[in-house]
């Protein structure tokens, strides 16, 4: 069977400067939302699978963010690692919706 995504306000857009993240938590999920500029926002897992890392405290740089604990960078838009290709992220789709970010839920 089909699950029916949800979209769930996270936070507002003028919460999150450019280039930085916020960790928000959605009944009981951890996620990272980025604000890359130019209306673009990224949301992945809230914590680093390296070591648990809170990813929301890390920078983005382009389409990566880096973990602020030990450097390990993870695309936000596939979720994958250059440092350990054995470990990756969870990605959510996120939407402006006026003033506000949705993430889309499973």
């Amino acid at each position: 069977m089909r699950t029916v995504p949800r979209l769930v306000r996270v936070a507002r857009a003028e919460e999150i400067p450019v280039g930085r993240g916020k960790t928000v938590e959605v009944e009981g999920l951890f996620l990272a939302v980025f604000n890359a500029g130019n209306g673009r926002y990224h949301a992945v897992s809230g914590s680093c699978p390296h070591e648990g890392g809170p990813l929301g405290d890390g920078v983005l740089l382009g389409d990566r963010v880096m973990c602020p604990w030990h450097g390990f960078d993870f695309d936000v838009g596939t979720g994958s690692c250059s440092a350990s290709p054995d470990l990756a992220v969870d990605v959510y789709p996120v939407r402006v919706a006026g003033a506000d970010l949705v993430v889309e839920l499973a």
